[in-house]
C-alpha cells in the first residue's frame, strides 16, 4: 500500500459520516466511456437539447438512435471494485449518500440502495413519460424503434417518452440538489470519484463541504481544478485505490 492509500485509509478510519461523489471515471473501468472525454460522444456529435427533443420528433428520433448505440457498452458492464469498495464504505454505515453524475445505474448494481444513491443527471436504464412520469422500460421500445423507427409514446397518458436523463438544457432535479446539498453539508469526509469537476452545479459539491469543516479527497487520473483545496489527490486507478484503501476485492 503506497502513502496515498495509506492516508485515504486513515481518512476513512477517521469519519463517520462520508458523502462520496462520482463521476465517469468509476465507471470507465467497467468499460463505459467517458461521453465528455476529448474523444467521446459529446466531441463528435452536437448535445441534443432538451427543448429540441420536445418540438422536433426528428431530434426524439436521433437521440433514441444514439441511445441504442451507447447503451450497447452500458448493458454489458458490471460494478468493479471501486464500485464494490463504495458499496461497502455504505454496507458499513460510514457512507450514507452515494452523489453520482453517472447513468449506468451500476452503484445499485453494486448493492446499494436506491435511497442511498442520489442520481444528478438521472438514470439511463429506463425511461419515463415527461407528462406522468410513468416509467417505461427500454428493450421494447429499442425493438419499436429498430423495427420501423417508432417514437415511444406513453400507454398511460400518451405524453412524450425519453430516457430517465437530464439533457443538456433541462432543468437538475431539485429533489437530488437538495438531498445532495444536505448530504454535503451534514460530512466531515467528501470523497471524489472519477470527476473532472468541471460540470457545475454540481461540481460545487465538494466546495461546500471543505467550506463547511469536511476533509476533502479527490481520486481522479487527471488532475482537477480543485485539487488545489483538497486535503488528498490521487491520481491514480479508482478500484485499485479505494479497494486497497477498504480491504475490498
Amino acid at each position: 500500500m503506497d502513502e496515498y492509500t495509506e492516508k485515504l485509509r486513515n481518512l476513512i478510519q477517521l469519519s463517520d459520516r462520508m458523502t462520496i461523489f462520482t463521476g465517469a471515471g468509476i465507471s470507465t473501468e467497467s468499460g463505459i466511456p467517458d461521453f465528455r472525454s476529448p474523444n467521446g460522444i459529446w466531441s463528435k456529435l452536437q448535445p441534443i437539447q432538451f427543448q429540441d427533443f420536445i418540438d422536433s420528433a426528428e431530434m426524439r428520433a436521433e437521440a433514441w438512435r444514439r441511445k441504442i448505440i451507447i447503451d450497447k457498452d452500458m448493458q454489458k458492464a458490471l460494478p468493479n471494485r471501486g464500485h464494490r469498495a463504495v458499496a461497502h464504505l455504505v454496507d458499513s454505515g460510514k457512507c450514507q449518500t452515494v452523489i453520482t453524475q453517472n447513468i449506468d445505474g451500476l452503484h445499485q448494481d453494486s448493492g446499494i440502495p436506491d435511497q442511498n444513491v442520489v442520481e444528478l443527471h438521472g438514470n439511463g436504464t429506463y425511461a419515463s413519460c415527461l407528462q406522468c412520469s410513468l416509467r417505461h422500460e427500454l428493450e421494447p421500445i429499442f425493438e419499436a424503434f429498430n423495427r420501423d423507427n417508432t417514437l415511444p409514446v406513453c400507454r398511460h397518458c400518451g405524453g412524450i417518452v425519453k430516457t430517465a436523463t437530464v439533457s443538456f438544457g433541462q432543468a437538475m432535479p431539485e429533489e437530488a440538489m437538495r438531498l445532495s446539498e444536505r448530504s454535503t453539508l451534514s460530512c466531515d469526509l467528501f470523497i471524489v470519484l472519477g470527476s473532472s469537476l468541471v460540470v457545475f452545479p454540481a461540481a460545487a459539491f465538494p466546495q461546500i463541504a471543505k467550506q463547511n469543516g469536511a476533509k476533502l479527497v479527490i481520486v481522479n487520473r487527471e488532475a482537477t481544478d480543485q485539487d488545489r483545496i483538497a486535503d488528498l489527490v490521487v491520481h491514480q486507478e479508482i478500484g485499485q485505490v479505494l479497494g486497497d484503501a477498504t480491504g475490498v476485492d
